[in-house]
């Protein structure tokens, strides 16, 4: 039989973005409930769970949520006079939520780490053919004049983490990155790398000639 989850209660801050692995997100922290999570997590030293809004509004809860996220840890953070904070985090691990508790007086759910299997040597042709494909989309969108990341981008020496990397620069939208994140092994979600932004990267190829 196998071991039983082991739960443990972690902060949640629901977005409209996806947070992975090994990647860098800011934050601008005005509601008063999310002040008090950053407040605590700076004085306590806890992380906090990132999980994307399947619908509603980051402001103001009542919102539903993906169970699959990420663990961020505070790299940087500053207040503002009026309570306001401008934080830098950084994703660590991926998470599952069990159960959500209530509010008090931020989102708070019972979640478990989920397993991680390193990229073997098929996995790693793969990186080569997902960065690539980024590059090529990414492209793409500047010459439409459309906002992108730069294509110069460089990846981590380590391919486990450069997997997280090119699937964070993919310029996809939230629920393809969701999908990305949820998937079960480094080798899967980079062959999903490679077929999203492919895809994305023939339709900008067709929206450029004038199609």
């Amino acid at each position: 039989m196998s071991e039983p989850a082991v739960l443990v209660p972690l902060p949640m801050f629901p977005l409209g973005t996806v947070l992975f692995p090994h990647t860098v997100l800011p934050l601008h922290v005005f509601e008063p409930r999310y002040r008090a999570l950053t407040r605590d997590c700076l004085d306590s030293g806890l992380e906090f769970g990132v999980v994307l809004i399947e619908r509603g509004s980051e402001v103001g809860g009542g919102d539903s949520r993906f169970t699959v996220g990420t663990v961020a840890r505070i790299t940087e953070a500053t207040e503002f006079p009026d309570g306001r904070w401008a934080v830098l985090t950084v994703g660590s691990r991926r998470v599952r939520v069990a159960t959500w508790l209530p509010d008090d007086p931020y989102p708070v759910a019972l979640v478990e780490d989920l397993p991680e299997a390193p990229l073997d040597e098929r996995g790693a042709l793969l990186l080569d053919d997902a960065t690539r494909a980024v590059r090529r989309a990414l492209a793409l969108k500047a010459e439409l004049g459309e906002p992108a990341a730069p294509t110069t981008f460089t990846l981590d020496d380590d391919p486990d983490v450069a997997a997280y990397q090119v699937a964070a620069l993919a310029p996809l939208g939230p629920v393809d990155q969701q999908r990305l994140l949820e998937a079960t092994d480094p080798a899967e979600r980079l062959r999903l790398v490679v077929s999203l932004a492919s895809d994305l990267g023939d339709l900008l190829a067709y929206r450029l000639s004038g199609g």
